[in-house]
């Protein structure tokens, strides 16, 4: 059987039928949101030419950003920074001097270790916040605030602690505010007889409540050498005379029981005459130590009627 070549321009048709291209659904779902979009912004009630000046000014901003960023990445701003402080610089704006304000306890050396490195520096260089906190790491300083005066001048001003009294420990003396914050060491032979001297666990964190159950009795309060904070919860005080007051627990137990004491002791005259200890934890009865005889003896009252 012979078959026939096929003629030019006749179109030979086989049983297949042609591919069909399938679109993925992925791509149709995305032309659709697309068009859907589109349409959406057609139906805005806005001018074509207000939205090609929005989309325009858009990727304005976007290009500026990102070479600003560039820009950035690069150090060109700190670049043009340092150059402009050096100008200044070249112009007189150069720390020259410095004044220090409100230093009386703080060494001298120690504060101008620390600000003289700004000295010869362009003004605009110099870091005041670096300055500060190196500043308030001094114990002494409560507060400080670093600022220039142009055009030479830097301005430092501190503000000390005030100190409140004496912590014992470990057989040393340390000089504390009234946050239980270290101050300095104390030298035993030139301690300072107007604070008290604090002994005992925690006794630095109750410091500020010693001074407040002081400041009630003001009269006891110059008697007074010193505490020994007991069991992290109440205060022994010890007086000048050598007796010492066993306070009860709790702020306001402590405050009545100095005052009934410093009543007591107006009316009969407790301090100095020999007492060892004298025991307010009750506030039903004062109970006293004597030292009059070897041993101990307690007893509900002193001599002299005080009950």
């Amino acid at each position: 059987m012979s078959t026939r070549p096929a003629r030019r321009g006749s179109v030979v048709r086989s049983g297949r039928r042609p591919a069909r291209v399938i679109t993925p659904a992925s791509r149709r779902s995305n032309r659709s949101i697309g068009t859907r979009v589109g349409k959406m912004l057609e139906a805005l009630p806005v001018p074509r030419a207000f939205m090609r000046r929005v989309r325009n000014w858009t990727l304005g901003v976007l290009v500026g950003g990102g070479i600003v960023a560039g820009l950035v990445a690069m150090g060109v701003p700190q670049m043009i920074g340092m150059a402009m402080a050096h100008g200044l610089g070249r112009m007189g704006f150069v720390v020259r001097t410095i004044e220090i304000s409100g230093r009386e306890h703080v060494d001298r050396d120690q504060v101008y270790g620390i600000v003289m490195d700004a000295r010869g520096q362009d003004m605009p260089l110099v870091d005041l916040t670096a300055t500060r906190q190196k500043l308030l790491a001094i114990g002494w300083v409560d507060d400080a605030r670093v600022s220039r005066r142009l055009p030479d001048t830097l301005v430092v001003d501190i503000v000390e602690r005030k100190p409140a009294a004496i912590l014992q420990r470990n057989q040393q003396l340390s000089l504390i505010d009234a946050t239980g914050r270290v101050l300095a060491p104390v030298d035993p032979k030139t301690m300072p007889v107007q604070l008290p001297l604090v002994i005992g666990p925690g006794a630095e964190t109750q410091v500020g409540h010693l001074e407040a159950l002081l400041a009630t009795q003001p009269t006891m309060k110059n008697l007074i050498e010193g505490g020994t904070w007991v069991g992290q919860r109440r205060w022994d005080l010890r007086f000048q005379s050598g007796e010492v007051l066993a306070l009860p627990e709790g702020d306001d137990a402590a405050r009545d029981a100095l005052a009934r004491f410093a009543r007591k002791d107006s009316e009969a005259r407790l301090l100095g005459q020999g007492y060892v200890r004298i025991d307010m934890r009750d506030p039903a009865h004062m109970i006293v130590r004597t030292s009059n005889e070897p041993g101990t003896r307690i007893a509900d009252a002193p001599p002299g009627g005080v009950a």
